[in-house]
């Protein structure tokens, strides 16, 4: 069975957390989008692992994991991410394979993205790690693929720095290299997850254009992504906080204003550990934006959700989410594409009342307090989908299944 887990929101919704945890039943681990902006944290009994390029799933030393054909690479950064998971006691030798159809970023590419960033009238606040700039190679038929590093004539169309840096790395990437859809298809009768990165109001096509990422982190990447159709997609997961965050530009009609909703600002912040683990920078911190929230429903059919930092709201006497949008003067219920209405809307508010207990040690849905399950239950009925699967604190353990996604 396959099963893809991509974020709902702007991305940082938790789905590292949500694929270790659903790995357990998975006997593969594919990563299909993305490079190493992503950030997917994970903590097993105390201990933080931070994770940019490497599958969730690799904290688990039965799982093999697979870095996709939609990924692109960063070499020097993905072998000191294995060093770093090396180091903190996995052994991930022999099992982490990359697709020999993924890209590769090379070195000059990160400033090259900063300069085009800087350049622009508009910045879109990348993390300057050379990711859009692999995804414009890619787009315009220049870049590199892991396939190409034993093919004479496209090395001969390199510069020396980039030649000098590949030889680093040329022999250990050539032995992780695999033909990704031919292990697709050898291990069809598995249970195999699918993890995005970035969010689906990130995607370069469904998201908030021109501030998204360069990828596909919508739920079609994982086909696109791993060489399967998207026909073989079982179920599609989307995972969402109990607030909206966002990194970088770009619209975000519920952010909290910074002077009027700045001590609440501070509150989500900090209770919620809302610092990039790329970049270390404050995110931007909102209402749960219900609208967007159904949008990305819609436009990745996703099966069901999950929803995580539900947690952070259990010391607050009221809890509020957008469920519309004022633009213009006009009450608007459909996500916009339009960046000038994104940018005026206010957000519809709803109130909910807090529970005003712990959730930490709760393990089912029936033990959760009652206005906790009225809000999980609206958000529900607002998007048409239902929750699945619940997180109420940072550890593997802090989660709970409503409905498996395994079974059918």
């Amino acid at each position: 069975m396959n099963v893809v887990i991509i974020g709902a929101q702007w991305g940082d919704e938790g789905k590292g957390k949500i694929v270790d945890y659903l790995a357990k039943d998975a006997k593969y681990v594919v990563r299909y989008s993305g490079g190493p902006n992503a950030g997917h944290t994970i903590v097993v009994d105390g201990k933080q692992f931070a994770l940019h390029q490497v599958p969730s799933g690799i904290l688990y030393s039965d799982k093999k994991v697979f870095l996709g054909a939609g990924m692109v690479i960063d070499p020097e950064a993905l072998f000191e991410e294995l060093k770093m998971i090396k180091d903190n006691g996995v052994d991930w030798e022999g099992r982490v394979f990359i697709s020999d159809r993924a890209h590769l970023i090379l070195p000059r590419y990160r400033q090259m993205d900063k300069d085009r960033d800087a350049s622009r009238k508009r910045p879109i606040g990348t993390t300057g790690r050379g990711i859009g700039i692999a995804y414009s190679e890619k787009a315009h038929r220049d870049g590199l693929r892991l396939a190409d590093l034993d093919w004479t004539e496209k090395l001969a169309d390199l510069e020396k720095e980039d030649l000098d840096y590949l030889d680093k790395y040329k022999e250990q990437l050539l032995q992780m290299r695999v033909d990704l859809t031919q292990k697709m298809w050898e291990f069809r009768k598995e249970n195999i997850l699918f993890e995005g990165a970035q969010g689906a109001m990130l995607d370069i096509d469904s998201g908030t254009y021109p501030y998204v990422s360069s990828g596909a982190s919508c739920a079609a990447g994982a086909a696109t992504g791993c060489g399967i159709g998207p026909h073989n997609l079982d179920h599609i997961l989307g995972v969402f906080k109990a607030y909206e965050t966002r990194v970088g530009n770009g619209p975000m009609p519920t952010e909290f204003n910074a002077t009027s909703e700045g001590e609440l600002c501070q509150y989500v912040r900090d209770t919620g550990r809302e610092y990039g683990v790329t970049t270390g920078r404050a995110r931007r911190c909102g209402y749960l934006d219900l609208v967007a929230l159904r949008y990305a429903c819609r436009v990745n059919s996703l099966d069901s959700l999950v929803l995580t930092h539900l947690d952070i709201y259990d010391a607050m006497d009221q809890i509020e989410a957008c469920v519309g949008y004022e633009i213009n003067g006009k009450i608007v219920t459909d996500f916009p594409a339009n960046i000038d209405q994104l940018n005026s809307a206010k957000p519809i508010l709803q109130k909910f009342s807090g529970w005003k207990t712990s959730l930490k040690e709760c393990r089912s849905y029936k033990k959760m307090p009652k206005n906790a399950r009225a809000y999980v239950e609206f958000i529900e009925a607002f998007t048409g989908t239902p929750v699945s699967i619940i997180s109420v604190g940072y550890d593997r353990d802090e989660t709970f299944i409503r409905k498996n996604p395994w079974k059918k």
